[in-house]
C-alpha cells in the first residue's frame, strides 16, 4: 500500500482535529472575554478523541479488490474503449472536429478526476491519470494512426509527444503522485499497442520509458518504471512479430540493425536508471530490474538475430554477456549491494553458456562449457559469491552431461571434467591470506558434495571407457580406490563417501553382470583384485580408527 492510499484516512483525521481545535479556540475566547461566564464544556466529539494504540487492521481482501484493482482495471478498460473509438471512428469526422473532440474528452476526464480527488483522493487521481493518458493517445493518433492523421511531419509529431511526456512527468512530480504517473504512463504505453506497431511506435514508447525512469532516479519509485520496462519490451515483441520489414513486401537489410539498436537503447536506459543510485533502491527491486532487463534484451535480440542472421547469434550473445559484465563493474563502482553486481555477473555467465551451442558442437562444445564453468568458479571464489559458485557447478554438470548425451567418448574430456570438478570443490575451501574467506551459506555443503560427485562420475566414466569390456567392474573399483586416496589426502569425507558409492556400483555389477557373463579368467582376476581393494580400504579405516582411539 503506497502513501496515497493512506492519505485519505489521514486527511479525514486531520479535518476532525481541525474541528476540535476550532471549537477549543472559540471556548477560550469566551473564557478570556471580561464579564462573561465560562461556557459549559461542549460534549467531546467522538471522532476527535485522542487516537490510542490500535491493533493493526486486518487486510480486507474484498475492500482491497474493490478499491485498488477494480479502479485500475476500470480505467484501463475505459481508456482502451475510447482509444478504439478514436482509431476506428474519428477518421469519419472533420479535421478540426477530431482534434477538438479528442482533447475535450481527455480534458473532461481529467477535470472529473480532479473533482473526485477532493473527496476520494486515490480514486480521483486514478481517473485524472486516465485523462492524461487519453490526451497522450490523442496526440499520438494525430500522426501515427493513418485513419486519424492530421499531422504529416514525423519530427513534429515526435516533438509533440516528447513535450506531452514532459508535461505528464512535471504534473505527476508536482502532485508527488505515483498513482498519476503510473496510470498515465502505463496507459500511454498500452494504448500505443492497440494500433499497428511501427518503428515510430517504438520511439514513442522509448519517450514514455524515459519519463518513467525519471521517477526511478528522482523518487526511487519502483512500480512505474517496472511496468514501463515490461510494456516497452512487450511493444517491441509485437513489432518483431507483426512487422517483418520496414517496408512491407520489400527486402530490408536494416531491419535487424534497427531492432537491435532499439533493444540496446532500452537496455542502456533501464541499466543507467538502475545504477544511478543503486544503494537507495531495495535489493529485490534492483534484482527484478536487472533480471527483466536482461531477459528482454536476450530473448528478443536472440529471436531477431536467429530469424534474420543466424550466423551472428554467437556474437550477439557474447555482446550481451559483455554488457552484463560491464553492468557488474558499474554496480561495483557505484557501491551497490554486493548481490547486485553478482547478479549481473551470473546473468552474463548464463548468457555465455547459452552462446556456446551457437558456435561449438561435439567435443568443442563440452570443453567450452567446462572452461566456462571453471572460469565462473574462479570469479565466484575471488568475489566470495555463493550465487556464482552454484552457477559454476551447474555449468560444469551441463558439460559433464553433454559429454555423454552427445556421444563424446574422449578420455581427455573426461579427465578435464574431473580436474574442473576437483578445482571447483577445492576453491570452496581455499583460504589464502590475500582473499576474503568464502561466504558461509546454507547450501555450501551440498555444492561441495555435488562437486565431489561430479569428479567421481567423471572418473567412473573414464575408467569404464578405457578398461576392456570384461574389466569394467575392476576399473570402477580402482576409481573408488582413487577417490578414497583423494579423500584421505584432503581430509574430506565427501570424496570417501563417493568412493563408497563407487564400490557399491562395482559390487552390484559383479553380482548382476560379471558372475553370469565373464569368462573364468576375467572372473578370477576381477574377484581377487576387488577383494584386495576392499581389504586395503578397510585396513586404512582400521588404522585411522586406532589412531583416534
Amino acid at each position: 500500500m503506497n502513501a496515497e492510499q493512506e492519505e485519505g484516512p489521514l486527511r479525514e483525521r486531520v479535518q476532525r482535529l481541525e474541528q476540535l481545535v476550532t471549537s477549543l479556540e472559540a471556548r477560550l475566547q469566551h473564557l478570556e472575554a471580561p464579564g462573561l461566564r465560562a461556557l459549559p464544556t461542549p460534549p467531546p466529539l467522538a471522532e476527535a478523541a485522542a487516537p490510542g494504540p490500535e491493533a493493526p487492521a486486518r487486510a480486507d481482501l474484498e475492500a482491497h479488490l474493490g478499491t485498488y484493482w477494480l479502479s485500475r482495471l476500470g480505467i484501463v478498460a475505459l481508456i482502451t474503449g475510447i482509444a478504439y473509438l478514436i482509431t476506428y471512428r474519428f477518421g469519419e469526422l472533420g479535421l478540426l472536429v477530431r482534434v477538438v473532440l479528442g482533447y475535450a474528452l481527455s480534458a473532461g476526464l481529467g477535470a472529473f478526476g480532479l473533482w473526485l480527488s477532493r473527496r476520494y483522493l486515490l480514486f480521483g487521481r486514478i481517473v485524472f491519470g486516465g485523462g492524461l493518458a487519453l490526451a497522450y493517445f490523442v496526440t499520438y493518433a494525430l500522426h501515427f494512426i493513418p485513419s486519424v492523421r492530421v499531422i504529416d511531419s514525423q519530427v513534429l509529431a515526435l516533438v509533440l509527444l516528447a513535450a506531452f511526456v514532459i508535461g505528464i512527468v512535471v504534473t505527476a512530480q508536482r502532485m508527488h503522485s505515483e498513482t498519476v504517473a503510473g496510470i498515465a504512463l502505463f496507459l500511454g504505453l498500452h494504448t500505443g499497442m492497440l494500433s499497428d506497431v511501427t518503428a515510430f511506435t517504438l520511439l514513442s514508447t522509448t519517450l514514455l520509458a524515459m519519463g518513467a525512469l525519471f521517477f526511478l532516479v528522482k523518487n526511487r519509485w519502483v512500480i512505474v518504471p517496472l511496468s514501463s520496462l515490461v510494456s516497452v519490451y512487450s511493444t517491441h515483441t509485437l513489432w518483431a512479430v507483426r512487422a517483418p520489414s520496414l517496408v512491407p513486401g520489400a527486402p530490408d537489410d536494416g531491419r535487424l540493425l534497427l531492432s537491435l539498436a532499439f533493444l540496446a537503447l532500452y537496455f542502456l536506459l533501464f541499466a543507467v536508471a538502475l545504477l544511478a543510485r543503486p544503494r537507495e533502491l531495495s535489493l529485490r527491486a534492483g534484482l527484478a530490474f536487472a533480471g527483466l532487463n536482461w531477459g528482454g534484451l536476450l530473448a528478443l535480440g536472440a529471436y531477431e538475430v536467429e530469424t534474420r542472421s543466424p550466423s551472428h547469434l554467437f556474437l550477439f550473445l557474447l555482446a550481451v554477456a559483455l554488457a552484463q559484465g560491464a553492468g557488474a563493474g558499474v554496480a561495483r563502482w557505484r557501491q551497490a549491494p554486493a548481490l547486485l553486481p553478482h547478479a549481473f555477473l551470473a546473468l552474463g555467465a548464463i548468457t555465455l553458456a547459452l552462446a556456446m551451442p551457437a558456435h561449438f558442437s561435439g567435443r568443442a562444445l563440452v570443453v567450452s562449457w567446462l572452461v566456462t564453468g571453471t572460469g565462473v568458479a574462479l570469479v565466484a571464489r575471488a568475489l566470495a559469491s555463493p550465487a556464482l559458485r552454484g552457477l559454476s557447478v551447474a555449468i560444469l554438470l551441463v558439460g559433464l552431461g553433454a559429454s555423454q548425451l552427445t556421444a563424446v567418448r574422449s578420455s581427455g574430456v573426461l579427465a578435464a571434467a574431473f580436474a574442473c570438478f576437483l578445482l571447483a570443490e577445492r576453491l570452496g575451501v581455499f583460504r589464502p591470506a590475500w582473499l576474503s574467506p568464502p561466504e558461509a551459506f546454507r547450501g555450501h555443503g551440498v555444492l561441495q558434495a555435488v562437486c565431489a560427485a561430479g569428479a567421481g562420475l567423471s572418473l567412473l566414466w573414464l575408467t569404464g571407457q578405457e578398461m576392456p569390456a570384461g574389466l569394467v567392474t575392476l576399473g570402477w573399483a580402482v576409481t573408488a580406490l582413487g577417490l578414497f586416496a583423494v579423500g584421505f589426502a584432503f581430509g574430506e569425507r565427501r570424496y570417501r563417501l563417493v568412493g563408497l558409492a563407487g564400490l557399491a556400483l562395482a559390487l552390484g555389477r559383479v553380482l548382476l553382470v560379471d558372475l553370469s557373463r565373464l569368462p573364468t579368467d576375467q572372473r578370477v582376476i576381477t574377484f581377487i583384485l576387488l577383494g584386495v581393494i576392499l581389504l586395503l580400504i578397510s585396513y586404512t579405516y582400521t588404522r585411522l580408527k586406532d589412531r583416534k582411539a
